[in-house]
């Protein structure tokens, strides 16, 4: 039977938070009873068990593997009946209302695939990255000289405008079903970074459009499960060089491989 709304939660290893982040749910939904669907990645701190035995009437997939974000995402998009679906980090809480906020813009603006909100640090402040542009060469030069010289970051993330954008960020994207039935899932080529950019950039060429919604925030602590993998910041380069090759080609692929090499050094030097 049809729902409104279907959240994905994909966890690894974070069960306190994973806890708190579904505790957050029915609140944030704001009425809209969400099918909630959690996929674990073979966590090893009990954080399946804990869903059985406190939130039942989720939708448990418990891999035994850990299979990447995309992957274990698309377990539960294609099991998910909403007519809209979120994609939810288990390190996030959703304060009241938010995500019957969220539905309700794109139930007001027929021309969004997706919608992402404002990501709020847990004091408050806004994270960076929660929406961008496409990671062109120019992009990523533009983006990297405001980092490396003047400390700064390219977007104003603190803004209040919501504005049509071309990616918003995976740990809190809902999308229409009517665009995932037309672009299809995640790419499961990519383990982890940069499918969320993939996705948005696919529905755009659809035809749909990407909002920024500042209007409503989400708190994200970010990074729970990366400081538990150390192969994840050589992930985020492997992926940028896969979407490069498929959307760019094979030369943009080779001219980025000889820009991330001074820029992965240079950055080091930074830190």
């Amino acid at each position: 039977m049809p729902c409104d709304l279907s959240v994905v939660v994909v966890s690894w290893n974070v069960v306190n938070l994973l806890r708190d982040c579904l505790g957050s749910i029915a609140a944030g939904a704001d009425g809209l009873l969400p099918e909630i669907i959690v996929v674990d990645n073979a966590s090893a701190d009990g954080s399946a068990a804990m869903v059985r035995a406190e939130f039942p009437s989720a939708l448990l997939i418990a891999n035994t593997e850990n299979l990447g974000f995309a992957r274990a995402n698309n377990q539960g998009l294609r099991i998910s009946r909403g007519r809209y679906v979120l994609l939810l980090n288990s390190d996030t809480a959703t304060p009241a209302g938010a995500l019957g906020r969220l539905a309700g813009f794109l139930d007001s603006h027929p021309e969004a695939g997706a919608v992402g909100p404002r990501l709020l640090r847990p004091g408050g402040t806004p994270q960076p990255y929660a929406f961008g542009s496409d990671p062109t060469i120019g992009y990523l030069l533009r983006r990297g000289a405001n980092r490396l010289l003047f400390r700064r970051p390219l977007h104003d993330w603190a803004t209040t405008t919501i504005q049509e954008v071309d990616w918003v960020s995976g740990a809190c994207l809902l999308v229409r079903r009517e665009a995932i039935e037309q672009v299809g899932l995640l790419d499961e080529q990519i383990f982890m970074y940069f499918e969320d950019n993939d996705w948005c950039l696919r529905m755009r060429a659809a035809g749909w459009k990407i909002y920024y919604n500042p209007g409503v925030a989400i708190v994200h602590l970010g990074g729970q499960s990366l400081a538990r993998n150390p192969g994840a910041h050589a992930a985020y380069y492997r992926s940028l060089e896969y979407f490069y090759g498929k959307h760019y080609g094979r030369v943009a692929r080779t001219l980025l491989g000889a820009f991330l090499a001074p820029y992965r050094l240079f950055a080091a030097r930074r830190a």
